[in-house]
This record gives C-alpha cells, structure tokens and sequence, in this order.
C-alpha cells in the first residue's frame, strides 16, 4: 500500500488524495484487493457498513472499517495528513520531523510518531522482498 503512494508524483498525489474520503476508498480498495474476510469468524460474505467504506460481515455482525488492521489505524491526524506524511517519507525517507512538523502546520512529535511508523512499514516491506527473491 505504501509502495503505490511512493510511486506518485507530487501532482498525481494531491490529485489522487485529495481529501480523507479519498483516502479511505484507496485504503478499502486495497485492503479487500484479494476479497473480504472477516477477522472474526472468517466468514467471507459483507454487507455495506455503518461508516464510509467499512464492511460489516453477514454472519458475526463484526464490523471493519478500512484504515483496521492498517498503518493508518487509530491515526489522531487526518487520514489525508498521514497520507501525506507517508508520501513524503516515502520520497525522501531521511526528511526530518522538524521539516514535515514544518510543511503540515502539525507537532514535531506527531510527524516522528507517524514517520517512525512509515519507516518501520518500508522495512517490512523491504525484508519481505529480500525472502521473495
């Protein structure tokens, strides 16, 4: 997921992404790319949730929204900050919290927080290639 908004340029970006609601649709697009399955039960049929973009499953009645289970889980900053963060850490992954703290009009402790978290994503994204190959 973080790969594929590494991969856009500045414009294509703020294009793409241009609010929380669009950010949440690119997160449930590839969160169920390969189908739903619930993490409760395991049942695999959904019906629409209560929330944008979330699934609730016909048999439990557990409900999942799209950012669950992501990087993005439980972000105090808006979905589309932290996108942000993410595209820019991803661009130049040595860019200092003071910078993006900076740039986003957001604390220098919450950029760390959320750029420890991107940097820690690339790693196990990069570890997971290195065993594929």
């Amino acid at each position: 997921m973080i790969a594929q908004i590494a991969k856009l340029n500045r414009h294509k970006f703020q294009s793409k992404f241009k609010d929380d609601r669009a950010c949440l649709e690119f997160l449930a697009s590839q969160k169920w790319l390969q189908g739903y399955t619930c993490k409760k039960c395991g049942n695999t049929n959904y019906c629409i949730g209560k929330t944008a973009f979330s699934r609730r499953c016909t048999r439990c009645k557990h409900e999942e929204s799209a950012s669950a289970h992501t990087t993005f889980h439980g972000c105090k900053i808006s979905l589309r900050t932290a996108f942000e963060i993410a595209f820019l850490v991803c661009k130049d992954p040595h860019i200092s919290t003071y910078a993006l703290s900076q740039q986003l009009g957001k604390r220098q402790m919450t950029c760390w927080k959320f750029k420890k978290k991107i940097l820690e994503c690339i790693e196990k994204d990069r570890a997971k290639n290195e065993i594929s190959k």
